[in-house]
């Protein structure tokens, strides 16, 4: 539960801060280092599914707080999976699970061919089949993306 408790802080002391430009410490006369995105954190009204095909997707088993938190720690940032349940229950009316269609996580891979392979069985929408963009990645489902440079 203290693992849910700092994630709450986090979003709600991330948010303050954010929009009302305030920097944070004892010092405000010192210049304050550019944000780092630490954490997205995915809402959810089935945890454990949602937790299920992110360990095929990125291969590692997730760290469980209990029925309603779960993460996975991929080294560059954390992917979080949250219950809507209880964000409503800390947050009231700050997240509307499985509603946003905004958002694109890329993961990055070293053959997008082979991973194209491998989820084809856990994909029910395949947008269109891997193809290169000017940027280097390549787009094929709803949701998720995988990239090489």
């Amino acid at each position: 539960m203290n693992g849910l408790k700092s994630l709450i802080c986090l979003l709600v002391i991330t948010a303050d801060v954010l929009t009302l430009g305030l920097p944070t410490g004892a010092n405000h006369s010192q210049p304050q280092p550019n944000p780092t995105l630490m954490n997205t954190c995915l809402i959810t009204t089935n945890v454990g599914q949602l937790v299920n095909f992110y360990e095929s997707i990125l291969g590692i088993k997730a760290q469980r707080s209990g029925d309603q938190y779960a993460e996975f720690r991929t080294g560059v940032g954390v992917l979080a999976i949250f219950s809507a349940e209880a964000q409503e229950k800390y947050i009231p009316g700050s997240a509307d699970a499985a509603s946003n269609r905004s958002a694109i996580l890329e993961f990055k891979v070293d053959d997008v061919d082979y991973e194209y392979v491998r989820l084809q069985p856990l994909m029910k929408i395949w947008v269109r089949q891997p193809t290169t963009q000017p940027w280097g990645t390549f787009r094929f489902t709803s949701g998720i993306q995988m990239a090489t440079w």
